[in-house]
């Protein structure tokens, strides 16, 4: 089994701190930043980054569905660990400053992949679906944060 990685990032023009605010708000923001490839949102523990608990289902393409439950934390400043309990997916986010007032996120998923020719598909398009889907967020992620007067 070899390991399958999605990375994207992007740089929002909003400070590091509230980006990483609004990521971990598993409760409010969170929620809004998902687009149409994400059901089910639930939070059943917490909902502040660190001891959260999140469920959802992603559907990466029309016949693969993840039913994910994910534990949240924060192993440093600015970073958010999602690990699935029904999987062996890490996604990891990044926050970052980037200069005055902006901040780089960066976000990266890694799982086992499957063996085989499956194995071979997964490794060869995965990444940009998700990839893709991953940019979504992060776009809506910027609006929500860019909206918000700093202070």
């Amino acid at each position: 089994m070899a390991q399958v990685e999605a990375t994207t990032e992007r740089v929002i023009a909003a400070d590091a701190e509230a980006v990483f605010d609004a990521l971990a708000d598993y409760t409010g923001t969170r929620a809004k930043l998902l687009p149409e490839h994400f059901s089910e949102y639930e939070v059943r523990e917490g909902g502040d980054g660190q001891g959260t608990l999140v469920h959802w289902k992603l559907q990466a393409t029309s016949k693969r569905i993840r039913d994910c439950l994910l534990e949240v934390s924060e192993p440093t400043d600015g970073e958010l660990v999602e690990k699935d309990r029904n999987s062996s997916m890490v996604t990891t986010w990044r926050v970052t400053p980037a200069g005055e007032g902006s901040s780089r996120v960066v976000v990266s998923s890694v799982w086992n992949g499957a063996s085989g020719i499956g194995g071979f598909f997964e490794r060869t398009f995965a990444p940009k679906g998700l990839g893709r889907i991953y940019d979504l967020v992060l776009a809506k992620l910027a609006t929500e944060v860019e909206k918000q007067p700093q202070g």
